[in-house]
């Protein structure tokens, strides 16, 4: 499939009403693409955080617990991903209710093995976890959480997963919650149920708090499971780790600018594990701005035709996928798989030069200044202070060049006046590169629409601009 007939089959890249109708789309030659979220200083950029259910009292750890197997079909070798277990069941649906349901659980249980139908028995399989995003047709994003693991029992066997769906965003929190499942499910599927059904009706804890859950193991006891979230919520979805262990330094500056300008570009992995990582690491990057175009993490195989889309796009895709891209024109491919010769197959051969030089010497000191064995939290805060630095170095100014209407609780924001007066001068072809993306338009539309509105951004710009006065450097005006 070329991408010229792609892009015939789908000139417009539509909101999709539910998941199960994002797989069948794409499998007509349309893609999923995530919404235009309205970004603002208080966001992270994976998603709204005033729309994060874990700020909301009342609301429920997850919506569903499945367990995914895989059933063999009659071709010799194939196997279809199936639920074997669900919690919690819902028979009291209407039926056009129970109808999407079954749709959206079909989907559920492909992105569990998005490889495809070829399996064979193992006799040994590490157990790996990994993330995946559903969009919803209202803009809401749930969270898919995944680990699969060999199933206890005797001889060869396919792996199972255990995926959870969940409106809040934090990975760390949702491997412990798989450690507790998986250590019941030694025992019996019977044990899962009374422990989710705990979790389930325990309250979500604000971010730096602890919710403790209380279980029941035969010959174990009673055990108190405690749940913490991150202080930062900011980045309790993101762990750089594997992104730095994947990728030099210099190597992240070029993916980080590559998808700063919104192109095309594809991650390729043996792990899947490393993909969601990876994929959603590199989406942190960019706060507080969001992306705001297509996002899939793990591309299953029936959807590799998303490839060929030539709008902007961060994918994932397994090694054994690699051959699936034939055209490579405007695309950044970004090789994350072990013994990989080269890590960047670049096309465009500018991602090097698009930060401005003397950024880029802060950005990389700034990296350079991590401890060679930091903590997940360790590293988190300095990478993403150093990005976030880096913003409010060159397009913190926007403050002085957003005036409000007279009499109208609205701002109009100068363009034109914001990208001549980027300082130093170096910084102004990146400035006004950065201004015609759609992640910059969709926070510019929130700050003039909330003028009033200041978080975390603001703030960071506030104690920037008020050092460099007092350094008798240049400062920007507020919103006035």
């Amino acid at each position: 499939m070329s991408r010229e007939a792609f892009e015939g089959n789908s000139s417009t890249l539509g909101k999709l009403g539910s998941l199960f109708s994002n797989l069948q789309k794409l499998q007509r030659g349309r893609t999923e693409k995530t919404p235009a979220l309205p970004p603002s200083s208080s966001l992270a950029s994976a998603g709204p955080r005033s729309h994060d259910p874990g700020h909301l009292s009342g609301q429920f750890f997850f919506e569903y617990l499945v367990v995914v197997g895989l059933k063999r079909k009659a071709e010799a070798g194939s196997y279809e991903p199936q639920i074997t277990y669900q919690f919690p069941k819902r028979d009291s649906l209407a039926k056009f209710q129970k109808e999407e349901e079954e749709k959206s659980l079909k989907a559920i249980a492909l992105f569990c093995f998005p490889e495809g139908v070829n399996w064979a028995p193992l006799t040994e399989y590490p157990s790996e976890t990994f993330s995946f995003v559903l969009t919803e047709v209202d803009g809401s994003r749930r969270n898919g959480y995944c680990r699969r693991l060999l199933p206890s029992g005797r001889g060869a066997r396919p792996p199972e997963a255990y995926c959870i769906i969940s409106r809040l965003a934090c990975f760390g929190l949702f491997s412990k919650i798989f450690d507790e499942v998986e250590k019941r499910r030694q025992k019996s599927m019977a044990m899962i149920y009374p422990f989710m059904q705990s979790l389930r009706e325990a309250p979500v804890p604000a971010p730096g708090n602890t919710v403790k859950i209380t279980s029941f193991i035969p010959e174990s006891g009673t055990e108190i499971i405690s749940l913490t979230r991150p202080v930062d919520s900011r980045l309790e979805h993101v762990d750089f780790r594997a992104l730095f262990r994947c990728l030099g330094d210099e190597e992240v500056l070029e993916v980080f600018a590559a998808t700063v300008l919104e192109r095309r570009i594809i991650f390729i992995a043996d792990e899947l594990s490393t993909l969601s990582q990876v994929l959603h690491a590199v989406a942190a990057l960019l706060y507080p701005f969001a992306w705001q175009h297509t996002f899939i993490s793990i591309v299953p195989t029936v959807l590799i035709d998303v490839v060929m889309a030539p709008t902007p796009y961060l994918l994932g895709i397994t090694s054994r996928m690699r051959d699936s891209i034939t055209d490579t024109s405007d695309l950044l491919i970004v090789d994350l798989s072990d013994g990989a010769k080269e890590r960047l197959i670049k096309t465009t051969e500018d991602e090097d030069t698009i930060i401005p030089p003397k950024l880029q010497e802060e950005l990389l000191q700034a990296l350079g200044s991590r401890k060679k064995n930091s903590t997940e939290e360790e590293l988190n805060k300095v990478v993403s202070e150093a990005f976030l630095s880096f913003f409010v170095k060159t397009v913190g100014h926007f403050t002085g060049h957003v005036r409000r209407r007279g009499g109208s609780q609205t701002a109009i924001f100068h363009k034109e006046k914001f990208c001549k007066a980027a300082e130093p001068k170096a910084n102004r072809p990146f400035v006004t590169l950065f201004s015609k993306t759609q992640m910059f338009d969709i926070f510019i539309q929130h700050v003039e629409r909330n003028p009033h509105q200041e978080g975390f951004f603001h703030k960071k710009i506030a104690a920037y601009q008020k050092a460099e006065k007092t350094k008798g450097g240049w400062a920007r005006g507020r919103v006035v």
